[in-house]
Parts: structure tokens; C-alpha cells; sequence
């Protein structure tokens, strides 16, 4: 399987809040399996649909302890704070050091349909947040001082 193009930054479906999906369907089990092909391709760890243009709350994450796949993920709970230097496929070349919750409780679909709700915590959470930041249309970009983005 080839892998999908990753959308870069400024390309504005970046910016834009991703639509709910309402059931799991074929389409969206190809995209699953889609973006993950994708993320392994360009060895990320994490991947959001609107990193592939299409703006729906899925995202694909494995830090190398299996595949996760959440539909309409949502932070519940968030408990302790670290910083880290995170990059993005869809901003290249860029590393910016970003505060998360340490731990957090996250409501989600799966592919199956089944609903959950799950703690993670350290790397796996830090990536979840991540990726769900790109559901919101936020990018490690804006976690930057202001007179920095100046130059972006």
C-alpha cells in the first residue's frame, strides 16, 4: 500500500476544526488503514486526518506498542505537565518545545464502533494531544512566543 500525501503547513486545512464522524464505514476503515500505512511510511507516531486533507476527527497513533486507531477522541481528564520537543510531518524542519498533561483520560470510538474510555500517560499521551490538537486546527507552531511566528 503507498502512503497518502501529508498536508503541510500553511495549507489551510490545518486551521480548520475537523467534522465528527458518525459511524465507521468502509471508507473510513480505508482510511484508517490509509493513514497508518502513511505514518509507518514516513516513520511518524502519530498522524491526524487533516495531515492527509481530509478533515474528519480520526486519528492513527503507535509509539512502537501497537496501532491505536480513535474516532471524535476528546480529553476527559489531564493530571501533571511536562515539556518536550515535538516536531509534525506538516511542519517540517521545525521543533518546538511544548507543555502537555503528563497523564490524560481520553473519551473515543474505535474502528470497531465500541466506545472507550482510557487513561494513557507519558509519550503515548503526549502524541495523542498532539494529534488531537490537529483536530482543533492547532499546530506546534502556535505553541511558539509570538514574535517568533513572525518568522515563519
Amino acid at each position: 500500500m503507498t502512503g497518502l500525501e501529508i498536508v503541510k503547513y500553511p495549507d489551510t486545512i490545518l486551521r480548520k476544526t475537523s467534522k465528527d464522524v458518525d459511524k465507521m464505514t468502509d471508507e473510513n476503515r480505508r482510511l484508517f488503514d490509509e493513514m497508518a500505512s502513511t505514518m509507518y511510511i514516513t516513520q511518524g507516531i502519530g498522524l491526524a486526518a487533516p495531515q492527509v486533507g481530509i478533515s474528519k476527527k480520526m486519528i492513527v497513533v503507535d509509539i512502537g506498542e501497537g496501532l491505536l486507531k480513535l474516532i471524535n477522541p476528546k480529553i476527559v481528564s489531564r493530571k501533571g505537565v511536562s515539556s518536550f520537543d515535538e516536531g509534525c510531518l506538516s511542519v517540517p524542519d521545525q521543533s518546538v518545545k511544548v507543555k502537555r498533561a503528563e497523564e490524560i483520560v481520553v473519551s473515543y470510538t474505535d474502528d470497531n464502533n465500541i466506545h472507550h474510555q482510557r487513561n494513557f500517560q507519558g509519550l503515548v499521551a503526549r502524541v495523542i494531544q498532539h494529534e488531537i490538537d490537529h483536530l482543533n486546527g492547532k499546530l506546534i507552531i502556535d505553541y511558539l512566543p509570538w514574535y517568533k511566528r513572525l518568522f515563519l
